[in-house]
């Protein structure tokens, strides 16, 4: 199945890759050419660092064309509100500690955590309202359970 990520999360990896397409590589670019005229390229290690970025950037730009290529955008516009859904930002008390968690690839927001949709906590949040309890088992075995405080959702998350 493929990953699955809302409108604005596609749009976010898109200017993303924009970016890095245009900015990043200019950037490269620009440090190449000043490594370059410091003279002999064999022992010029402003040359090395700089190629070494041009591979991560690289490496970068091709992992987001193949996450943009192969994931599902889902339409958020038939979302029940008050619902966990990939989107939600979900409140949760995890035996009292209070913690909040985007349900998705990644957030911008502040003290908030990305959980991905697959991940136990994610697939074990998805369709719950505020006041169910998941229980989820964890890596180790053990069993944790978390109250649903509140979800919401908001199309610019």
């Amino acid at each position: 199945m493929a990953k699955q990520i809302t409108r604005s999360e596609f749009e976010k990896l898109q200017k993303e890759l924009a970016y890095l397409k245009k900015e990043g590589r200019e950037d490269i670019a620009q440090k190449l050419e000043e490594a370059r005229s410091h003279g002999d390229l064999s022992e010029n290690a402003e040359y090395d660092e700089a190629r070494n970025d041009q591979a991560r950037l690289e490496e970068n730009i091709a992992q987001l064309e193949l996450e943009l290529d192969t994931v599902e955008v889902v339409d958020d516009n038939f979302f029940e509100q008050g619902v966990v859904h990939i989107g939600s930002l979900v409140t949760l008390d995890d035996n009292g500690e209070i913690m909040k968690c985007f349900i998705g690839s990644s957030t911008d927001l502040e003290d908030t955590i990305a959980v991905s949709d697959d991940s136990p906590v994610g697939s074990a949040l998805l369709g719950k309202k505020a006041g169910d309890i998941i229980d989820v088992t964890v890596p180790s075995g053990a069993v944790i359970s978390m109250k649903v405080i509140s979800t919401e959702y908001n199309k610019e998350n």
